[in-house]
Parts: structure tokens; C-alpha cells; sequence
């Protein structure tokens, strides 16, 4: 037992240090990439034109209708049978933004579509413009609203890039394995590594109730 609690000492930092340099990383560079395309993807989904709505439907459909995995899979181990050979990160980062964005895109589309029309309405009357009123009016509003589900859909990332593992992304779960290979006690390391990823999406939990807090001040009740 004495030997357990001293591997769990040790490994602690470096898993911790894995987490702050691979996994929090990949999970930032991934959501924020994730959530450009999906604003795009919203908007595209809104669009009147046939065309783009249909595009931005179709892309919403594969990403939420494929594995996460496979979409990875696809990405680091298919692409290059096409010729196109990505690394290990830059390749998770793709595929992490991709599904983040087919996934965040339904949650700006509904953000968007719960502001009161009459607020497009009023912007036009003073003379804005739709694109004015979109970023001014109708997206600070749409944000308040969206904060919960995109909040949770980045924990859910931080915790689904453990998959970048699989690749050979040297990340928290992979310093894990790494740890629990060398020293036979795969209970009590993947159980640290568990504990870890706890702490945190409690930051991050932490976080989204100071974020909303302060999108309060700044949305009329």
C-alpha cells in the first residue's frame, strides 16, 4: 500500500503537468477554432439561401451522426492514404474543431432564434444594419443564452480529448498510461487520472458561473 500512495506522489505532477501542457491546450485551440465554424455553421443554418443552409445542415448531420473516434481515426490514420499526413496534435485539433462545431452550431442557431424578432425589427427602425445588428444586438444577447450548453460542450471536450491518446498525442490520459505500463497499478493511476480530470471541469465549472454572472450585468431582464 505504501508503495501505491508513493507511485500515486510521483505521477501526480506528471500527469498535471501533461494536463496543463497537452490537454488544456488541445481543448482551448479546439473550442475556440470549434466555435468559429460553428457561428459560421449557425448562420449558414439561418441563411435563406438554399445553398448554404443545405450545406451547413449536411455538416451538422455527419458530425452529429459519426463517433467522435472515427471522425479522429479518419482524420490521422485515412487522410494519409490520400496522401495528406497530418501530426499527431494538429490532427486531433481538427478533428476536435470539427465536432465542436457541429455540435455548438445548433446551440448558436437556438440562441440566435430566442431573441425576440422584434429586436431585429427596432435595429432596422434606427437604421443598423443587419450586420450591425447581429454583432450589436442579437449575438450579445444570444451569448447570455448560449453560455450553459457551450459551457458543457467544452467540458465534454476537455474530457474527450483523453481519444487523442489513441493517436500518440502525449496528453494527460496518455501520461497515464504511460505510468500505469511501468508500474503494473493500472486501478489506482487510472483512478488519479480520473481525479485530475475532475479538478478540472470543476474550474471550469467554477468559471461559467463567474461568466454568467457577468453576461447578466449586461442583458436587459
Amino acid at each position: 500500500m505504501n508503495d501505491v500512495w508513493s507511485l500515486l506522489v510521483e505521477s501526480f505532477w506528471p500527469m498535471l503537468l501533461a494536463g496543463f501542457t497537452g490537454t488544456v491546450p488541445l481543448s482551448l485551440a479546439s473550442f475556440a477554432i470549434g466555435l468559429v465554424l460553428a457561428l459560421l455553421m449557425a448562420l449558414m443554418r439561418l441563411s435563406r439561401n438554399l445553398v448554404l443552409s443545405g450545406i451547413a445542415r449536411f455538416y451538422i448531420s455527419v458530425i452529429r451522426g459519426t463517433p467522435l473516434l472515427v471522425q479522429l481515426f479518419v482524420i490521422f490514420f485515412g487522410l494519409p492514404s490520400l496522401g495528406l499526413t497530418i501530426d499527431p496534435f494538429p490532427a486531433a485539433v481538427i478533428a476536435f474543431s470539427l465536432n465542436v462545431g457541429g455540435y455548438a452550431a445548433e446551440i448558436i442557431r437556438a440562441a440566435i432564434l430566442s431573441v425576440p424578432r422584434g429586436q431585429w425589427e427596432a435595429a432596422h427602425t434606427v437604421g443598423l444594419s443587419p450586420t450591425k445588428t447581429l454583432t450589436r444586438i442579437i449575438l450579445p444577447q444570444a451569448a447570455r443564452v448560449s453560455v450553459p450548453p457551450l459551457s458543457n460542450t467544452f467540458i465534454s471536450l476537455v474530457k474527450d480529448s483523453s481519444l487523442a491518446s489513441l493517436i500518440l498525442v502525449t496528453e494527460l490520459f496518455r501520461q497515464a498510461q504511460n505510468i500505469a505500463a511501468f508500474s503494473y497499478e493500472f486501478m489506482a493511476v487510472y483512478l488519479e487520472a480520473a481525479l485530475i480530470y475532475w479538478l478540472f471541469c470543476l474550474v471550469l465549472s467554477f468559471g461559467q458561473n463567474a461568466l454568467e454572472k457577468r453576461l447578466d450585468r449586461h442583458v436587459a431582464h
